[in-house]
């Protein structure tokens, strides 16, 4: 009966699978893979070696991840493209997998630790984590989520050792949910338009059109660029797939994309729609000229899970950011209407 199975499996597997590998059945079925070698989507799972058609990416300013390094890959299947969009996520087929593995570097060499998986279905967006195996050889599906210990030297050149958190599946939907349903996050213009990302995506024919003005983020430790804009694009990519209208944080009316125009959305001189010990007994969320008086700093700040901010995808305070966060703060004109 075994060996039945198995080269059933084998059968499945020559049906269904990609000449370059990619098993497009495994991302577009019901099914929940065990194991993320069943995609595919690398030719070699121990030097993360990508199959054709993934393609790696990065983002101008990226969320941050108790300073964990990401490689992040676009797959799309034969003949598909994404569909360009200004302001939204680009528009990619069923069938599109956006690919991330986190993980940090011992004696120099990248280890991971999880891989976490966006597969557009007909039915929508489903996300999975996957664990790496300590060999790091293959990765185990973990819908529960699991914590994993986790030292690691931060930029300033200090040890950290933290209980690192893989997000349960539920959690995953927390982050990305939009409008209720599932959705990238990363895949935007402004994130992707810079080393000639678009570009190659265009040339490669995985983009449909790319306009001469598609928009431009700012990085945020890019000390040459405004503060305000570094620091806006720092808040947009780790709070604003929550604090926006459609968003899990829409009740806030904390709305902290980059583009938000109303001082009050924004957070300066707003009032929280409740008090709690999130609020630290501070009256506004930005209180202008005094970052040490803002609820936005001492919540970045807290690790407390009860006030910390973002909520998931942390145990670490991101010095680096607050610090920019504040320079911000500190600069800001102080004649913005109370809310």
């Amino acid at each position: 009966m075994k060996a039945l199975l198995s080269a059933a499996a084998l059968l499945f597997a020559a049906l269904f699978a990609r000449a370059d590998g990619v098993n497009d059945a495994a991302i577009t079925g019901e099914d929940l893979p065990v194991h993320l070698s069943e995609f595919g989507l690398f030719t070699d799972l121990a030097t993360r070696t990508p199959a054709a058609r993934m393609v790696r990416y990065d983002l101008e300013t990226a969320l941050f991840s108790d300073y964990a390094e990401k490689e992040r890959y676009l797959y799309l299947p034969e003949g598909a493209q994404a569909r360009y969009d200004p302001d939204k996520a680009f528009d990619l087929p069923v069938g599109a997998a956006l690919v991330k593995t986190f993980g940090y570097r011992a004696g120099g060499v990248f280890k991971p630790l999880e891989t976490r998986l966006l597969l557009h279905r007909a039915s929508g967006w489903v996300a999975l984590p996957y664990v790496w195996n300590a060999a790091g050889t293959d990765a185990d599906l973990k819908r529960a989520g699991t914590r994993i210990p986790v030292t690691f030297t931060d930029p300033s050149g200090m040890s950290r050792s933290i209980s690192y958190a893989v997000p349960n599946q539920n959690q995953c939907k927390d982050c990305h949910a939009l409008g209720g349903r599932v959705t990238p996050i990363g895949v935007k213009a402004r994130y992707l338009n810079h080393n000639g990302q678009l570009e190659r995506l265009l040339a490669a024919g995985m983009l449909d059109r790319l306009p001469p003005d598609a928009p431009r983020i700012a990085r945020w430790d890019d000390r040459a660029a405004p503060v305000e804009a570094r620091a806006r694009a720092y808040l947009e990519i780790n709070c604003a797939h929550c604090h926006n209208p459609a968003g899990a944080a829409s009740n806030s009316g904390l709305f902290l994309d980059w583009r938000q125009r109303d001082p009050g959305a924004l957070g300066i001189l707003k009032r929280p729609v409740a008090a709690g010990r999130g609020s630290g007994d501070r009256d506004f969320a930005i209180q202008p000229g005094a970052p040490d008086a803002s609820i936005l700093i001492y919540r970045m700040e807290s690790t407390d899970p009860g006030i910390a901010m973002p909520e998931l995808g942390r145990a670490t305070v991101h010095k680096e950011g607050i610090a920019l966060v504040r320079e911000w703060i500190v600069e800001m004109p102080k004649s913005a209407p109370v809310r």
